[in-house]
């Protein structure tokens, strides 16, 4: 009896309790799959890392062994400074081009740090230039998170809802089935023309690289993430793009276009009915019944769309009946039936 009570107490706890629980759950998922990531990541990168120092340490001593002129404390000075300047987007290999800060290159970099991007290898020099960049990213940031929004919400309309409303009309099919079998359609589509045919493209424009690192600077530069390790175009050398300019450009382009489309797909998935139901069973109760009231709302409109659809379908094909008038102006063309028979021999008999 007491184990029962027990069962039928935890029950009725977990179903009051429910949302709750399943926020907790995510909570512990997060926090796993995060300790999970650091402990992959360290396991494969530290042999990697201490590999490198021990090479750095052995060209070093190496270095100053041949060079016995030059102290340890004059090279440690060198390197440090060679490494701020680094820091800063300027390098002292052969560095035979100030393509950092010309036009193209600061509508480059004015693009990344709006879109939150931020690839870390340029930066503001100037105290005026780090000043003016807060300044511009107070106002930028917003307008352009409105501009991606609207954007968006445009091409939504486009590209996803009326497709999926034209073809559950057409074939009968069910919403959620019809909506998820449109967003792997759609995702498939983006990641073919805006992360595997750009990927090859910079295989072959930057001498490099190879496909599996042009497929991470795609990746990680429209997903705004922009560790900074690869930029195109960044090779420090004249020879290295006969137009950098149109090149740096063309690069701008790609990233807001990518951006967009990223932004199209994330929508879409965000949107269908299973991602809305999979969201509600971590809302509080209140945020649920909104939601779910929301929900509603969205759904009476797009049957109310169906219906006038619907309307506007069956009213073209139902005949329209001709009035009297234009019956009789029929039966004067066609003598069928002579129209003024009817009322001459009424009026005859009238007569008679």
């Amino acid at each position: 009896m007491v184990r029962m009570g027990v069962t039928e107490w935890c029950a009725r706890f977990a179903e009051r309790h429910r949302s709750a629980l399943n926020f907790a759950v995510l909570v512990l998922g997060y926090v796993l799959y995060l300790i999970i990531g650091a402990g992959i990541f360290s396991a494969i990168e530290l042999p990697y890392e201490r590999e490198l120092r021990q090479e750095l340490k052995a060209a070093r001593d190496e270095f100053l062994s041949n060079n016995s002129c030059v102290s340890d404390a004059r090279l440690e000075e060198l390197l440090a400074r060679a490494l701020e300047a680094s820091n800063y987007g300027v390098s002292v290999l052969s560095n035979e081009t100030d393509r950092n800060w010309d036009f193209v290159s600061s509508l480059f970099f004015t693009s990344t740090f709006l879109t939150t991007t931020g690839y870390g290898h340029t930066v503001p020099l100037s105290d005026g230039g780090k000043a003016f960049c807060i300044f511009y990213s107070l106002f930028g940031i917003p307008v352009t998170l409105l501009f991606l929004s609207a954007v968006v919400q445009r091409i939504m309309v486009v590209v996803t809802r009326r497709p999926v409303s034209y073809f559950h009309r057409r074939w009968a099919v069910p919403r959620p089935a019809l909506a998820a079998a449109h967003a792997a359609c759609l995702a498939l589509v983006a990641f073919l023309v805006f992360l595997i045919i750009p990927s090859w493209i910079f295989v072959s424009l930057e001498k490099d690289w190879n496909f599996l690192e042009s497929l991470y600077f795609c990746f990680i530069s429209l997903t705004t993430i922009g560790l900074g390790d690869y930029v195109p175009g960044e090779t420090h050398s004249k020879d290295a793009q006969s137009h950098p300019q149109l090149y740096r450009l063309a690069i701008t382009v790609y990233l807001l276009l990518g951006l967009v489309c990223i932004l199209v797909v994330l929508e879409t998935c965000c949107e269908l009915p299973q991602m809305r139901r999979l969201r509600q069973r971590f809302y509080q109760e209140n945020v649920r019944d909104l939601d779910s009231e929301t929900t509603n709302i969205i759904n009476r409109d797009h049957l109310s769309d169906q219906l006038n659809d619907t309307m506007d379908q069956l009213s073209d094909p139902v005949p329209v009946i001709p009035s009297v008038s234009e019956q009789a102006a029929s039966l004067r063309q066609n003598k069928s039936v002579p129209y003024t028979a009817a009322s001459g021999s009424s009026s005859n008999g009238k007569l008679r």
